[in-house]
Formats: C-alpha cells, structure tokens, sequence
C-alpha cells in the first residue's frame, strides 16, 4: 500500500528535491516529455523571437529591490533556519505584466512580485515563461541599483539579463525543483477565493513592516489584528484577527520597506494567509502555509478535485483555450468549453496540479503560466488519490446501513462520514483513521475519505 505521506513532504529537515531541468522550448517526442518551460509559446501560436519582454524599468530600485526579495525568500529556510543555495524564481510574461515567483527553501512561504505594465517604458510585454538562477553577480548588480539609475531587463529564451549604462548581467535558465510544479498547484487551491481581512495605507505599513522580526528571529505566532490605522500581534483572539504562525517569514519584505505604499491581508480568519504590500506599478505578495513547519508541496489541497474521472480530460479541452491571461475569464471559459461550473472548477484543479493556472488574491481570478504539462503528475504527486483509487478497486469501501461508510484498509475498518457540501462532500469529512486524528481534515482528505468520494462518482 502506498504510504499517505510518502512524496508529500512539507520539505522538513533532511529533505532533499527532485530537480527538473528547464532549458528550452516544452516538447513531447514519442511517449517523452521534455521537462522544459515554455518561452515560445504564445496566444498566437509558436514564436522564434528569443525575447518575450523588454524594457527600461520605470521604478528601477522596485524592480531590482523587488527581485533581491524573491531572491531572499527562495535561499531561506524559515522552519530551522538554515540558508540556502536556491536562488531561482519563475518569470512570466503575460502581455500586460511580468510576474516572478518562488517558494522558500523549506517550502512554507510562496512569494510573487508583479510587475505591472507602468512600471516598464519603452519595451514589449509579450508571452512566455522561464526560470532563472539570481545568482551572486545579478544579485550584487541589482543590490547596487540607484534611484534613478537606468535599468533595462530581458526575459526570453536565453534567459535573464539586467542591464545599466555600466554592466551587463546576464542569467540562464536552470534547474527548478519537481515539488515547486505540486506546490503551485496547491497555492493555487489554498488561495482561491481568500478574502481580504484588512488594509492599512503607507505610514501603518511601513511601521509594521520596519517591527517584523528578522529570518532568523524568534518564529513568533499570534493573532494579526487592526488597532486603529496599524497592526498588531495579539497573543489572544479578538474580533476581525487573523492567525499567523510564524511572523519572522514575512521579513523579506524590509527590502521594499522604504516603497511601499499599502499592505493589504487575506485569510479567512484561520488558514493560509497572504500579505500583500503595493508598490509603485508592483505588487510584492507572500504566501504562508497555516504552520511554519508545514510545506505547500505537501498540503493536499486539490485532492478532492483531482479525484473526478472527467476531470484530465476536461482539462485538455480548457488548457487548448487558454492564452496567456493575466486574469483568466471563467465566463468565456465556460461558454467556449461548454462544461458546467463544477466540471469547470475541476478542469481549472487539473491545470493547477501542473502549474498551468495560479490564482491572484488582488484580482481574484486565475491566471496562466505556461509549464510543461505532465499526465502522470497527478497520481505521481497524489500518493493518496491513488491509494484511495486502489482501495475502491479492492471492494474495499461499503455503506454502513446509517448514512455513513465503512472502509477496510490496512486490516482495519475506518468509519467515514461525508460533510454536507454538495459541491465537495469531503469538506468537513470526518474519518477514524490516524491521518484524521492528526490532521482533522486540514491538509486535504485522507485516502478513506477520497474512497468514499470516488465510490460516490462511480454511482452517479
């Protein structure tokens, strides 16, 4: 049987990543997949052009201040503080914007810079994706940057290059770790409709910013809550707080301090929680897992989703009729797809496993990153999914005459009870299963759940 947790690891003290090389255009030649990222693949088809954005950066301090903070974020383990040599965030162009993004060593804070179309002049936003490699040369030029220094940036398919009067730094595309494809997909899910809890403008930013604990400070929890025009961490719940476990992980944005105009918090109260500063023509976003010693990777946020039959193949059909979208138009998706909204969310959960959607808390709506699509990730990535898959196969899983279910895994019974969400009946699942009793339900369905579920489907 198929350990639960086997290849979901939050990326915890010994963890060593799977590492995929990116280094072209996505390719599939017989029954291979080229693990490579995408750069020349646009709305219109493929293009030669080996450059899908350039311009003069119109706040250089943020952009070059903006890309040292990833650059921070992804060389740190905040759980057991230990640098790290990673160093190497995701670029994409997408015709209005340039977005980077990168997880933390320890996989438990995703970071997004988005660059929007103001801050560039006299350049093209075109198409296209890539991963570079921040390293020490790139990282000490955009370090040096001045305020009103010139600073011309390249992304294509040769790489990154950053450019002033004075020097060229130029990175190419590297490795990128298999479990950042998982981790984005359960952002994606973790993230998808999280409400804003509150903003603060300039001043109360900067001032709660400026008190953040440092990354290898004391990895102080609490309740985040709104005292007047500023936040505070309250050790006890008062009303309208949010839980944050973890404060020093939000100490990468002190490089952006002295830009930031406004922070904005969303969370649903208890949960993930992402903190979003604005910036001139930017916006400087963190993700955190519900704990600091949890990974993304391993939190089983599309489990459900994945689990329907119709799903992969819906997928398919909806990834043909993506372009590129900063903001994805779910309407337009389902007039052209012709799927119901169910089927549509699911479809949208199938792209997510692969990287191919994130979702954008400031515009709530998905967007498109073009990653190789892999077929064999969701059972590859889902040990749980397919040992759930294997239990139903068994005859494994019966009513129990009382609205409930029984499962026998493992030469044992587990009673299951479904939630009452008809869109996702393993919301609120409850299982007598040890996964159960240590997670409660909070890192995605166990493989009992998940079994009753698809026995469910199998029936409709």
């Amino acid at each position: 049987m198929v350990s639960e947790d086997s290849s979901e690891s939050g990326g915890g003290p010994g963890y060593s990543p799977v590492m995929r090389t990116f280094a072209g255009a996505s390719a599939v030649d017989g029954a291979d997949l080229s693990f490579a990222l995408a750069p020349a693949l646009t709305p219109d088809g493929v293009t030669l052009a080996p450059s899908f954005f350039h311009g003069f950066a119109t706040h250089p301090q943020v952009l070059a201040r903006g890309l040292v903070t990833l650059a921070d974020v992804t060389a740190t383990r905040y759980f057991n503080y230990v640098p790290s040599s990673l160093r190497d965030p995701v670029l994409t162009a997408q015709g209005d914007r340039l977005r980077a993004e990168c997880f933390s060593a320890c996989n438990g804070v995703y970071a997004r810079l988005d660059l929007l179309g103001g801050g560039f002049d006299g350049g093209e936003i075109a198409h296209g994706t890539t991963n570079v490699d921040l390293g020490l040369a790139m990282r000490q030029a955009l370090s040096a940057m001045g305020h009103h220094e010139l600073l011309h940036l390249d992304v294509g398919v040769d790489g990154l290059r950053a450019s002033t009067p004075d020097a060229t730094v130029t990175e190419r595309p590297v490795e990128m770790p298999d479990r950042w494809v998982r981790a984005l997909g359960n952002v994606a899910e973790l993230h998808h409709g999280l409400p804003e809890a509150f903003r603060v403008a300039g001043p109360a930013a900067q001032s709660f910013i400026a008190g953040l604990p440092s990354a290898t400070g004391k990895a102080s929890s609490g309740w985040l809550a709104l005292k007047g025009s500023g936040l505070r961490l309250v050790s006890r719940r008062v009303p309208d707080a949010i839980r944050l476990n973890g404060l020093n992980r939000l100490s990468a944005l002190k490089r952006v301090l002295t830009h930031v105009t406004g922070l904005v918090v969303y969370s649903h109260g208890e949960g993930p929680v992402v903190v979003s500063v604005e910036l001139p023509d930017a916006r400087l976003s963190l993700g955190l897992t519900d704990e600091a010693w949890r990974g993304f990777s391993g939190e089983g946020a599309l489990l459900s989703a994945l689990g329907d039959s119709s799903a992969a193949e819906d997928a398919n059909l909806v990834g043909v009729l993506l372009a590129f979208d900063p903001v994805i138009d779910v309407d337009r998706l389902a007039r052209e797809s012709a799927l119901p909204a169910q089927r549509l969310r699911a479809a949208l959960a199938v792209l997510a496993s692969s990287g191919r959607v994130g979702w954008d808390t400031h515009d709530q709506a998905w967007f498109h990153r073009e990653l190789p699509d892999d077929p064999e990730r969701i059972t590859r990535d889902n040990p749980r999914l397919v040992a759930a898959t294997a239990l139903v196969a068994a005859g494994a899983v019966h009513p129990d005459g009382s609205g409930g279910w029984m499962v026998h895994s493992s030469g044992e019974d587990h009673a299951v009870a479904l939630g009452n969400d008809p869109a996702d009946p393993t919301r609120g699942a409850r299982c007598t299963c040890p996964w159960y009793l240590r997670h409660a339900g909070d890192r995605g369905p166990c493989k009992h759940v998940l079994a009753v579920r698809l026995t469910q489907r199998s029936h409709r």
